[in-house]
């Protein structure tokens, strides 16, 4: 997918533009503790994370179709999502707001960042000037079509009821299809996890309430672009279909909805235990972890922690890394491998692999340098 964004941006000769941006952005997550795995295990004392973002509030109203209000209905589904949630076994439930306030986009983020959330996810309402009607999820990407790009650009234009908006979101323009290629780059880590979760809630809402199924769809939604873990925005439905405006406004149609997306929160949390995935990779590489003695005596050796490679090249920023820092990186042949920090001792570099395991990190390994090349640990370390 980096690929093609990259292509696109060179025959639009935006690539530069874009590239500056992309740097910026971690300035609004620095100040944030890091993200904890998105793998996660019942047996284990970290609970799962859930952030619930009701959209809109406050000022900003959402969409008004047929005289109801979104941000009302959004936040009565999120308030009773995240009650079911909150009954559920090792699961804590944290809220961008509960009451009918404003929140900046970029707050409800760094809401999502401090809390070290598992998952992120923002309800809304949808609107259109015809009868459409059905419940929809989205993930961060690039809009495929029209109709995502207006569905985003509606959900990102709450960003003109904040001050510093420009300074905050470094010069996005809702209304440019182009802006929003700056979007989609730092989710891309996230973006499989994020896809799953969205489509256990469409799937939810197909089996348990037989609504029409809108299927998982990519756009650009500046909400999703700051978290750095699996993020969903769900459109429940269109208040301006009279039928589904009806049902969306009622007590009973808030309470299915929110039934639903809870038992899709709960099967998301469930499949990732069942499976978790313990690859060290970014892209589609693996790497094997060596085996290690205990003590190290050797002098002149640096010891790095490798705790990813890909065909990929990112940012070494610790928004793309789960919060790790610092962050180095080589390229071998056709491969980049990612390092965590670095050590001249091999005691604290099994303490480094522990941090970077707890981060999510499965597979981290250690690797010894010297001389600024790659060696053997077995080659070091006395047997």
């Amino acid at each position: 997918m980096l690929v093609i964004v990259f292509k696109y941006l060179l025959a639009m000769k935006l690539v530069q533009h874009y590239t500056f941006n992309i740097l910026l952005i971690g300035f609004c997550l620095l100040a944030n503790p890091a993200v904890a795995s998105i793998q996660t295990d019942s047996s284990q004392d970290k609970p799962f994370v859930v952030v619930l973002d009701a959209g809109h509030g406050g000022k900003d109203s959402g969409n008004r179709g047929n005289g109801y209000y979104e941000k009302k209905i959004a936040l009565n589904i999120i308030l009773q999502i995240g009650e079911i949630l909150e009954k559920k076994p090792n699961v804590k439930v944290i809220y961008t707001r509960k009451t009918d306030v404003f929140v900046d986009l970029i707050e409800r983020a760094r809401i999502a960042n401090r809390a070290d959330a598992d998952l992120f996810i923002s309800v809304h309402c949808d609107a259109h000037t015809s009868q459409a009607y059905g419940a929809g999820t989205f993930v961060l990407g690039l809009h495929a079509n029209q109709r995502n790009f207006e569905v985003a650009k509606k959900e990102n234009s709450v960003i003109f009821y904040e001050e510093n908006y420009e300074e905050n979101y470094d010069g996005f323009d809702p209304n440019n299809p182009e802006s929003v290629i700056g979007l989609t780059l730092m989710q891309e880590t996230y973006l499989n996890q994020s896809i799953t979760a969205a489509d256990a809630i469409q799937k939810s809402f197909v089996a348990n309430l037989k609504r029409k199924d809108r299927t998982v769809k990519q756009a650009g939604f500046v909400v999703l672009k700051y978290t750095y873990m699996p993020s969903v925005l769900v459109e429940t439905g269109f208040l301006t279909n009279v039928k589904e405006g009806a049902y969306l406004n009622s007590s009973k149609g808030k309470l299915q909805m929110a039934q639903a997306i809870s038992k899709a929160i709960i099967n998301y949390r469930n499949s990732l235990n069942s499976s978790i995935n313990t690859t060290s990779s970014i892209g589609d590489v693996v790497v094997e972890e060596e085996k290690e003695p205990a003590v190290v005596t050797s002098d002149g050796v640096v010891y790095k922690i490798q705790i990813a490679a890909s065909s990929k090249k990112l940012e070494t920023k610790a928004y793309n890394f789960k919060g790790l820092s610092p962050i180095s990186l080589e390229k071998e042949e056709k491969l980049y491998r990612y390092y965590f920090n670095e050590t001249s001792s091999y005691e604290k570099a099994k303490k480094l692999k522990k941090k970077a395991k707890r981060k999510g990190y499965k597979h981290a390994f250690i690797v010894a340098f010297k001389e600024n090349k790659k060696i053997k640990l077995s080659t070091v370390i006395p047997k």
